[in-house]
């Protein structure tokens, strides 16, 4: 079977989602299961490390967004097909929970499958993961202009940010940064009741990002104003 290039962006995106969370959510989970043999420090990089993997792979297909803030970003920056913003989300969000549902038939002990919970109030961690998300989504927008910053630099430089917002803030927050990562393994455990704060504040982050990045690139970074 042959699938169209829409399809092949849904599939890139759903398989990448899914790496994504079955390798960052799967270093922890397997950091619990070994007594912290994966440690703190061997999570951030997980994460990142498999963040610039899937963008080195998969960015000539789909982009490589691999999470729902993301796109939303790409899409009020105007540099994704509004005609795919709902397909991209849905295919982020299978990925996840499937990711979640294969740790959970593998290790069944683990009860919050890598979940993402505050460590603090609820309004710290919101605002980390406001802010958390503004500055990585910035950088993406940055960073993916083809004329400027050649693809491998541009995957180097998203997973970068990804592995240093996840060492340091990953205590507290979680450092999701991403709605699809927390998804899954909430859903997955039934552990919701602060999904909201994971959904919510990355997407804010990243629309905010994008005025940040056409005012300090104004007729590059976006294809339109303000």
């Amino acid at each position: 079977m042959i699938l169209n290039p829409t399809g092949r962006r849904f599939l890139a995106e759903c398989l990448g989602t899914f790496a994504l969370v079955f390798a960052g959510t799967g270093a922890i989970v397997i950091d619990h299961a070994s007594g912290g043999a994966v440690t703190h420090l061997g999570v951030a990089i997980t994460f990142g490390l498999v963040v610039f993997a899937l963008i080195s792979a998969l960015g000539d297909i789909s982009g490589a967004h691999l999470n729902p803030a993301v796109t939303l970003s790409l899409w009020r920056s105007r540099r994704t097909d509004s005609g795919t913003v709902v397909g991209y989300l849905l295919a982020q969000g299978i990925g996840a929970v499937v990711a979640s549902l294969v740790l959970h038939g593998l290790f069944h002990a683990d009860l919050t499958l890598g979940g993402t919970k505050p460590a603090g109030s609820w309004e710290q961690t919101w605002c980390l993961e406001f802010l958390l998300s503004a500055f990585l989504v910035w950088v993406i927008l940055s960073v993916t202009d083809a004329d400027r910053v050649p693809v491998p630099y541009a995957a180097l430089g998203i997973g970068s940010v990804v592995g240093l917002e996840a060492l340091f803030a990953g205590p507290i927050s979680g450092a999701s940064m991403n709605p699809a990562r927390s998804l899954g393994p909430a859903l997955v455990s039934g552990q919701w009741d602060t999904l909201w704060i994971y959904l919510t504040a990355p997407v804010l982050g990243g629309l905010v990002a994008v005025t940040a990045c056409r005012l300090l690139r104004p007729g590059r970074c976006c294809a339109g104003g303000c």
